[in-house]
């Protein structure tokens, strides 16, 4: 797939982009990372942390040693895991589509059987081609089911909508809380 003029012309549209951070953003600490220092256009890079991922009533979905996650300015990290790794007979990919403009449609993930839960996470099948490494991994919401990195429970990002994973060593603000619309 690729983006079309008005992707394009969305992604062009952005005034923040990694390389100055804002003055309202925080100050990182030694170990910390700041969600105005990652880039847009977004970076894919290797998830190092083991990766867990588990239904309300503790049911593992998924683990992953071999993780990625993407960076891009104002969002903490959202994490993909490799559909090995996923235990895909627990879930289903439905037709429904989002458009991010960095990686392009997005499909909804449930959480299939008696306790079905809708949109716990999202996958592309066919990315643009700057993300063609995750087509067909999966992203969960952190909100929705328990997902934590290297032991550690992640907290959802504000506002519902994205997925990134708040984790002790993210400081914003981030993308979804209150001051940071249309950044």
């Amino acid at each position: 797939m690729e983006p079309t003029e008005a992707v394009l012309a969305h992604r062009a549209s952005w005034h923040y982009r990694g390389q100055v951070r804002p003055d309202f953003a925080q100050i990182p600490a030694e170990g910390q990372e700041s969600v105005w220092d990652y880039p847009r256009p977004p970076r894919l890079e290797p998830e190092r942390r083991r990766v867990e991922v588990r239904t309300p009533s503790g049911e593992r979905i998924a683990s992953s040693a071999r993780a990625a996650r993407v960076l891009e300015t104002a969002g903490p990290p959202t994490v993909y895991l490799p559909p090995d790794d996923v235990e895909e007979a627990l879930l289903e990919t439905t037709r429904a589509m989002s458009l991010c403009e960095w990686k392009g449609l997005a499909s909804p993930v449930c959480l299939e059987g008696p306790d079905r839960i809708d949109g716990i996470g999202w996958r592309y099948l066919d990315p643009f081609p700057e993300f063609i490494e995750i087509a067909g991994w999966y992203s969960f919401y952190p909100g929705i089911v328990v997902c934590t990195l290297g032991g550690e429970r992640v907290r959802p990002q504000p506002g519902g909508y994205y997925g990134g994973w708040i984790t002790n060593e993210i400081v914003g603000p981030v993308k979804g809380e209150t001051g940071c619309e249309g950044l």
